[in-house]
Parts: structure tokens; sequence; C-alpha cells
């Protein structure tokens, strides 16, 4: 049935139908048509995928069911499957020679490494299981250190060390250490003391390595009082402490500095009879010298020579580093001396602690010296002798020294792992003023294919542009972008990134200064958002970008960096705005200046009188005569009074365009300012464009204010009322005018009277009677004709005659 399936339709879509018939097929059903399908279904991907979880997924794992004896329908499945994927015996490999399914050779697999590649694959279920038994029905201690020691984590080893425990392997020693070391590996420090104490409830017993490995795993943690309770507990338990212990528990405690534990400690050791080795004084040494305590270190050096242990040349090595470190020389060369009469031969570790300790004590000379006759000591230098001598050239301004050692270890592919020494070159060979050879060092770091962090290019960037070759600065600013190094810093494995890998602003200013000056404002832009990512808010960089934004003309783009600065609190400066606000009004954009203008002015800075009148001007030109007004009005508000030459075309616009009530409010800021306002050619436009409201507005506006008006203008405002035919109007003019003791001319009066009459408007014209004529009957004779407290003309006016001939 399965081999009219494949016949029917031998795609992918089928094999979940051959998988729930293979329990009941036998072979001979299978072998043609399935080898053929099988082969196809997997000519499109490489072994290594698709066979071992095709035999997981569909052919091993046939209901959960254990691995099938043989002569069962299962079992001829399982013989079926290793024919078509090419198995070798019951396991799935070829011998060598032999070709796999896609035709080409492949080398046989052990099943160990099977495993682990089929648990780094899958998740730890009952299926995957299921297929390891199917795969190996019984396992033995070979195998299961081979899968333990092949796991990809710790996470799989520990699946599979307590699951084959259930498939009937009992666990030894050899395992049960195996599975420690790899949980100390990745400092899992509780379950490696779980499988400790649970080992002799298993039966089998432990020693004292399995406490060391307990005591390191503590001790990568940082936890060191747990990892010495641990070394008291063996005591406890039964285990037997040796020098072993002794010296592991020695080098986690100095490690720490815990020197007076370790005193305390090594005597305990003497009272419990346990002899210290060489190893143990070496350590002792070795951790006695780091805290600086050479004294302590002489004395268990002395202590060992009289215990009749003789000191090998680690040990040498391990008193004469830590008398460099102290900067004893003179110490440091008599244990040399001792050294060689010894019978010893220094070694490169030796000369470079020397060498280390001469730099250190400031005689670089007797260093270098000694580094260019280790030829004749028959040593070679490594690549720790030149980090060890170079950063201390450098600090001595000994550049040339330093970079004929720097090209030396170009030569010999050393790879130091401090990138801080590239740093410190470059640093020397600037201050010295030759930043050309400044670039040489990262370009040999190239050639080491040591990976540039951003601090290196930064003191190029900064130097190059002392050294006014900016272009040189932007070459190197497009290998960074083009590297991505501030977006995600490529750190090379072998080395120690620096600390404090963040650009300073002396180092990206003059760049980003540069492009933006030089039309490139957007790749200025690009390596800003990049700096952005690495925490920089430079108020500089980004006002220089606003500013190449403006004069490059792309507003926009610099109106989007306010609004960052705006978010980060950044304050903008006064000149980006005026460039932005300028740059709007060359696009022949005035609003968008106008809003800009008022972004300058919010954040506290005065625009220029020249600057106002231009956002002005634009705007009037544009139309724009209200937005124009409130520009005018931020003007007389911070006081400035220069260019205000096209106010008075303002205020006219706004009056001719009806927005009286806006006109006079600006004309009373403008006198509160102290500011002149010629009110008579503003009447004198508006009655000749025949705007006898606005005009008359105006004119009553200026009676209650007591403004001074040529009489001129109250009889051209007049004229136009009366030519307009609105002479109620002219009445309640005139009637003010009268109030202000401006008209006492009877026969204009009679004239106006009789007009009111005539339009049938009697009782205004009784009223001006009785106010003119009883008001000036008093003083009839002393006052003739018209006058007007405001003006200084004559009373002698046409207004009369006009008046008498409207009525």
């Amino acid at each position: 049935m399965a081999s009219n399936i494949l016949r029917k339709d031998p795609t992918r879509s089928m094999l979940f139908s051959l998988r729930r018939l293979l329990p009941s097929c036998n072979t001979t059903s299978l072998r043609s048509p399935s080898l053929h399908f099988f082969r196809g279904f997997s000519s499109d991907r490489s072994p290594d995928h698709t066979e071992p979880e095709f035999v997981e997924d569909h052919l091993f794992d046939t209901h959960g069911c254990e691995p099938a004896a043989i002569g069962d329908p299962c079992a001829e499945d399982q013989a079926v499957a290793s024919e078509i994927w090419g198995a070798q015996e019951e396991s799935l490999f070829r011998a060598k020679g032999e070709t796999g399914l896609t035709g080409k050779p492949r080398a046989p697999e052990n099943v160990g490494a099977l495993i682990c590649r089929m648990m780094s694959k899958r998740a730890w279920t009952t299926r995957l299981q299921n297929s390891i038994r199917s795969l190996v029905p019984e396992f033995n201690q070979e195998l299961v250190l081979s899968v333990l020691d092949g796991a990809k984590n710790y996470e799989q080893a520990l699946n599979f060390f307590r699951w084959v425990e259930k498939t009937g392997f009992r666990h030894d020693r050899s395992t049960y250490l195996k599975m420690v070391q790899i949980l100390v590996k990745y400092r899992k420090h509780n379950h490696p003391r779980c499988i400790i104490f649970d080992m002799q409830k298993k039966g089998v017993e432990w020693d004292e390595q399995f406490f060391i490995e307990l005591m390191n795993s503590y001790a990568k943690a940082g936890i060191v009082q747990e990892a010495v309770k641990i070394f008291q507990k063996m005591k406890d338990l039964g285990v037997k402490r040796t020098v072993l212990s002794y010296n592991n528990l020695f080098d986690v405690i100095l490690k720490r500095g815990r020197t007076f534990m370790a005193k305390r400690y090594f005597n305990a050791m003497l009272r419990d009879g346990v002899t210290p080795n060489l190893l143990t004084y070496t350590v002792l040494i070795w951790g006695f010298s780091l805290s600086s305590k050479m004294e302590t270190a002489k004395r268990f050096f002395d202590d060992m020579k009289t215990r009749g242990l003789v000191p090998d040349v680690v040990c040498y090595n391990t008193i004469i580093n830590g008398f460099c470190r102290s900067k004893n020389m003179e110490e440091a060369e008599k244990c040399l001396a001792e050294m060689k009469g010894n019978g010893l031969k220094p070694d490169i570790v030796t000369f470079t602690s020397l060498i280390k300790g001469y730099a250190a004590s400031d005689r670089v000379d007797e260093g270098l010296k000694l580094f260019n006759e280790l030829g004749s000591h028959g040593v070679k230098p490594n690549v720790r002798t030149y980090v060890t001598l170079l950063p201390r050239l450098c600090e001595r301004d000994r550049m040339t020294d330093a970079h004929k050692l720097l090209n030396e270890m170009v030569k010999k592919r050393f790879v130091p792992n401090d990138r801080s020494i590239f740093l410190s070159m470059m640093a020397g060979h600037c201050k010295s003023g030759h930043v050309e050879k400044a670039f040489q060092v990262l370009r040999a770091m190239d050639k080491l294919q040591v990976h540039a962090e951003p601090m290196h290019y930064a003191m190029l960037f900064e130097n190059f542009c002392k050294a006014g070759k900016p272009k040189k600065a932007v070459e190197l600013l497009d290998e960074v972008l083009n590297k991505g190094l501030l977006l995600s810093p490529v750190t090379c494995y072998t080395l120690e990134p620096i600390s404090n890998s963040t650009m300073e602003p002396s180092a990206y200013n003059p760049v980003i200064k540069y492009l933006c000056e030089n039309g490139q404002t957007q790749k200025a832009e690009i390596f800003l958002r990049q700096l952005m990512k690495c925490g920089v808010e430079d108020s500089t960089a980004f006002n220089n970008l606003v500013m190449g934004h403006s004069k490059e003309g792309m507003p926009e783009a610099a109106v989007e960096l306010l609004k960052i600065m705006n978010r980060r609190g950044i304050s903008p400066d006064s000149h980006a705005y005026c460039l932005l606000v300028k740059s709007f009004l060359e696009k022949g954009d005035p609003a968008e200046a106008k809003i800009s203008l008022d972004g300058m002015i919010e954040s506290g800075h005065l625009p220029s009188a020249s600057l106002l009148r231009e956002v002005m001007e634009s705007l009037f030109n544009d139309g724009r005569v209200q937005t124009a007004s409130r520009v005018m009005k931020s003007m007389l508000e911070k006081d400035v009074r220069e260019n205000l030459d096209i106010v008075p075309k303002i205020l006219e616009a706004l009056l001719m365009r009806g927005h009286v009530e806006e006109a006079l409010g600006r004309i009373v800021l403008m006198t509160n300012k102290e500011y002149p306002v010629d009110v008579d050619d503003l009447l004198d436009v508006l009655c000749k464009k025949d705007k006898t409201i606005a005009a008359v507005k105006l004119l009553d506006f200026a009676l209650e204010r007591n403004y001074s008006v040529r009489f001129s203008s109250y009889d051209l405002v007049l004229d136009t009322l009366c030519s307009a035919g609105k002479t109620l109007t002219a009445y309640a003019i005139l009637c003010k005018i009268c109030e202000k003791g401006g008209v006492t001319n009877q026969i204009g009066c009679k004239a106006l009277i009789k007009s009111l009459n005539a339009e049938g408007h009697t009782k205004q014209a009784d009223i001006l009677s009785r106010m003119i004529f009883v008001k000036d009957s008093s003083s009839k004779k002393a006052n003739k004709g018209i006058r007007h407290v405001l003006s200084p003309h004559p009373s002698n006016s046409p207004i009369v005659r006009d008046l008498i001939r409207m009525s």
C-alpha cells in the first residue's frame, strides 16, 4: 500500500501518510519506490541537515515504542530506513569512500557526534529520547563521555546525563567528573554541588578532585568564602586533603588578595602533616607578589630552599616578576644571577619581566638595551615583550623606537591583546606633530587584522583637522560609516575593548563643521545620528548641522533637527536660527520663516532688527499682513526701534482690509513705546481710497485719546463724509469737535443744521443748534471762526462752505 501511495504522489506531503503506514509495512513493499522517493525528497538539502532529522522524526520514532526485536515490522522498517539513508549496519553511516544520498563522498560519523547533533537541532522531548534509544539501544561509558564532551552547552549535557541513567546506564566516577567539569566551565556552581553530594546515594564514591572542581566553580563566580567552606567540609566528609587541595585553595584565595588567610591555611597545612611542594611555594610567591608584599614572598622563597626544594624556571620567573612589579630591580637582578648560577636558563618570560621592570622604573634605555640583546641570549621576543615595552616608549616620547618595534610586530604578525597600545602610539605621534605616522599605526592595525575602535579614528579626526587636513579626516570618516563602527562596534575575540570608546567633542565637531561648511551636511547628519546612538548629545554639532542644512537650502531638514534638540533639551544658538529663518525667506516661504522666528524668540534669543524687518517685509509682500503685524508687535515689545520704516505700510494695510481694531492696538503700543505715529497720513490715505468707516473710526480714536491731528485732516474726513452722503456721521464728528472746543463758526453750523432738517433729522439739528449757539453766545465777540484745540491752524476753513453746499 505504501508503494502505491509513493507511485501516485511522490511528494513531500505524502511523507506523513507513509509515516502512518510504516509500522505495518514490510521491507519488500518499500524498497524500490520509497528509495526513489526519499532520495528525491532530500536531493535539495544537505545530508547533515536532512538525514538525521528524517530518521529521528519519521522512521525511528514509531509511535513511542521501545526498540523493536528482529523480525517484527518495526525492525524491518528500520532496516528499510537504514538502506534508504545509506547507513552502515544499524547506524546511519557509510564507510569511507562510499557516496551519500547526494552522490558526494562523506566521512563516517560516530554515534556520539550524531547524538550531539540531534540534541543541538531539536528540543529535549520524549520524542527525541525515543529517537536516541532507537539509534543506540544500550549505552556504554565511552559513548556517554563522548556525548557529554560534544554537547553544545551545559543544558544539553545535563539533560542527557540525567536521562541516560533512566535507560539502565550506571554512571561511574569518570562520567560524574565529566559532568561536574562541564557545569564548572559554565559557572553553574549549584548544579555540580547537587551532583557531587548525590553520588554516594548512587553508590559512587567521591574523591578530592570533585571538591577541587567545586571550589573552582565558586571561585569563578567570585564566592571565595563558599569555596573556603567547601575546603573545610572535605574534612567533615572524610575526604583526604592533599597538597593538591591546598594548592587549589591558595590559588583561589590569593586571587582575591586574602594574604592573611593564606598564611593561616599554610600553617594549618603544616600542622596536618601535608608537605608543601614546589607548586605550593610558587603559588604563594605569586599571590603575595600580586598583593605587593614582596618581603613575605621572599620569605616563602627562602623557606622553600631550606626545605630542600630547588626552584625551577617558573618559580624564579615568579619571584623576579614580583620584584619587577615593585620596581626593586636590584633584587630582581640578584635572582637572575642566582638562577643562572643554578644552571637554569632564563626564558622569554624572565626577560620580559625584567624589561617591564626597567620600563616601570624609568630606566627605559636599559630595558630597550636588554630587548636588543635578546638574540645574544638565544631568546626571541614574543608579543608580550613588545607590548611591555611599547607603552613606556610612547610615554617617554621615544616615538622613533616605538615605531620601529611596531614595524617588527607587523612583520612577525604579532597581535597584542590590548588595543590601547595602538592608541598610545597614535597619541604619541600626534603629540609630536607626526599625524601621518599616527595614520600608519592605523594601517598597521589593518595588517594585523586588529579591528580599530572609534577612539582610534577620533584621535586622527582631531589631529588631521588641527593640522589643516580635514579632507583626510573625511576619508577616515567614510571608513567609519562604511564599517558601521559606531552602530555595532566590531570586537576581535582576542582583544580587550577600550573601556571608553566614545568620541570626544574635540574629535567629531571639527569634522562635522567642515562637512557642513562644504556642502556635505547630509553625511555629517548621518555621522551625528550614529553618534547619538552612542549617547552623544552635543549642542555644537547640532547647531552646525542646522546651519549647514540652512545654507544648502534644506531648511526642512534643519527643522527636524531642531525638534530633536527640543526633545533632548539641547538649546539652539541664535546664529543657527538666523540662518534657518533666512533660508526659508530665500526659499520664498515667509510663513515657515515666521514660525522659526517665533521659536528663536521662545528660546530666549533676540533677533536682529534687520532680520525682523526682512521677515515683516516678506510677509507683507506675500499678503500676510496680520502675520507681519504680529512680527511688528514683537519688535515693539522687544524695544527694537531700527528698521521700522515698513510699519506705516502695515498699519495702512490693516486699516484698508478692515482690521481696524488690530491697527488701533498697534498704534496704542507704538504710543506707549513713545514711537511717533502719523495719524494724518493714515487719514489722508483712507479718505482718498473712500474708506470712510475706517477713517471715521481712526479719527474718533484720535479724538478720544487727544492725538495731535491737523485741521486739514478733519476737513478731509468731513468732506469725504459729506461727499458720501453720510450727514449724520459728519454731524457726530462735528459734535465731538465741538465738545473739544473746536468749531464755533455759526455759518457752517447753520448750514449743517439746515441740511439735517432737510433730511428729516430735526432732533440732531436741534441738538447741534443748542450746543453751538447757546454755548458760544457769551464768547461770540471774543472768538470768531473755527478753532481746534489739537491743532494750531486758524479757524478760517472751507469746511463750512462744504456743509452749506451739501445742504
